[in-house]
């Protein structure tokens, strides 16, 4: 064995029981990773060499897991700054909005064209919804019904209030709401329920289906 090379060993064996990792003793002595790996693989630690070992293990995990959120968050943010651009080059125009309100009627809402039903338990798409039709349509707002849906669990004043505010549509026109079987003793925490909405307007709900259908190259009947 070269003199270089026992000292190299020796350096290692040393660092090892120090509690140095493989990679910092590679990287101290600019030696690669897997010699050092060799040189020290029977050598039995102290309990201080492990819970240095260890120690610098979970920095590297959390260094890892930071990098990696932070990696996220960028890319995250690139992503909301592309749509956000994509957004003002549509505009805000009335056909842009009555487009949007029929896909997603098309997606969340009934196929049935004597009225507009539409059902969901997400409040920012409810309102999304809600907001498009009535800046798309002549909406008469005493035309809407609503039935919650909801599961024992849930204080049906509570949260017919809570949906009252979501859809901007009074108290006194939701129906009683429905409540759900549960047999499983599962509280969903933040579970709002969900709401059928109903508008009663074929006219309307015919105009939706026919714009989302011609939209995706469909035919109208």
């Amino acid at each position: 064995m070269s003199g270089k090379k026992e000292f190299e060993q020796n350096e290692s064996t040393k660092l090892r029981s120090r509690g140095y990792s493989i990679k910092e003793i590679a990287k101290k002595l600019n030696v690669s990773q897997g010699s050092v790996s060799l040189w020290v693989r029977n050598l039995k630690l102290s309990s201080n060499a492990k819970k240095r070992i260890e120690k610098k293990r979970e920095i590297s995990r959390i260094k890892a897991a930071n990098t990696h959120r932070n990696r996220k968050k960028e890319r995250l943010l690139a992503s909301r700054k592309r749509a956000i651009d994509t957004i003002n080059s549509v505009g805000s125009n009335l056909g842009t909005k009555k487009l949007i309100c029929s896909l997603v009627y098309w997606c969340e809402g009934s196929k049935a064209d004597t009225s507009v039903a539409f059902t969901n338990a997400d409040p920012d798409l409810v309102s999304t919804f809600l907001r498009l039709l009535r800046e798309s349509f002549d909406i008469d707002e005493k035309k809407f019904r609503v039935c919650a849906h909801l599961h024992g669990y849930h204080d049906k004043g509570k949260q017919i209030e809570y949906w009252s505010r979501v859809t901007d549509i009074p108290i006194d026109q939701f129906s009683k709401p429905y409540i759900k079987k549960n047999n499983r003793k599962v509280i969903r925490k933040n579970y709002q329920g969900c709401v059928n909405i109903r508008y009663y307007s074929a006219q309307v709900a015919q105009d939706l289906l026919a714009l989302a259908r011609v939209y995706m190259g469909g035919s109208i009947g």
